[in-house]
């Protein structure tokens, strides 16, 4: 039986790639000495929200994700961030993957919310894993399960993903909005002769707001 130990030791954004992509650098370790031949590879990662403090200025950006402070306890759980494959090729002892985790900047996706909310520090990850072995032995392939209980727990620079949403969204954001909202803002742009769709919105905020009845 194989003995395999998982371990994230490192992040990185990539600057290059066509949509925002994190990826994480995993290092597996089989320590019984069998042969790897291949690891269909399996991985779910969660963001687990308790697991870090929060300044008074994140905690009042993440109302709307958990609810008031005094109910944190209850509300703090974790988030999907996503699950993905990869296979893992032959190593010996020991062999170092990239697993590419593909973001979003939508603010709609709690993931990204929570993360946009964040001023510094880091973001707790727990990366649990699945999947199949491919074991060379002296009588052909044996084929064993990655146990449900193997896990590895990171901690994400905050700034590796601003440094990641900067490479696609410099100083600026995505808002996704209802085609009648669109419209509107399309007549309001151009009743006001208004150049951009920053400005746009700029211009609608400095209206004076109407009391409600």
């Amino acid at each position: 039986m194989t003995d395999l130990v998982f371990d994230c030791v490192g992040a990185r954004a990539e600057r290059y790639a066509v949509t925002p992509t994190l990826t994480l650098a995993l290092r597996i370790a089989e320590t019984s000495g069998a042969d790897v031949h291949a690891i269909a590879l399996r991985c779910q990662i969660r963001i687990e929200p308790h697991r870090r403090r929060y300044t008074a200025e994140e905690a009042a950006r993440l109302h709307d994700l958990f609810g008031d402070t005094s109910r944190w306890a209850d509300t703090l759980k974790p988030l999907q961030l996503t699950t993905l494959a990869v296979m893992v090729p032959r190593f010996t002892g020991a062999a170092d993957v990239d697993l590419p985790v593909p973001c979003t900047y939508d603010l709609e996706v709690a993931a990204t919310r929570y993360f946009s909310s964040l001023d510094d520090g880091t973001v707790p990850l727990l990366l649990l894993f699945s999947g199949t072995i491919f074991v060379k032995t002296p009588y052909g392939f044996a084929v064993e399960q990655v146990p449900w209980s193997h896990e590895s727990a990171y901690r994400l620079p905050v700034a590796t993903w601003r440094e990641m949403v900067d490479y696609h969204f410099p100083n600026s954001g995505w808002i996704r909005c209802d085609r009648s909202t669109l419209d509107a803002l399309a007549s309001y742009k151009s009743r006001n002769a208004l150049p951009t769709w920053d400005s746009t919105l700029r211009a609608l905020l400095a209206e004076p707001e109407v009391p409600r009845p």
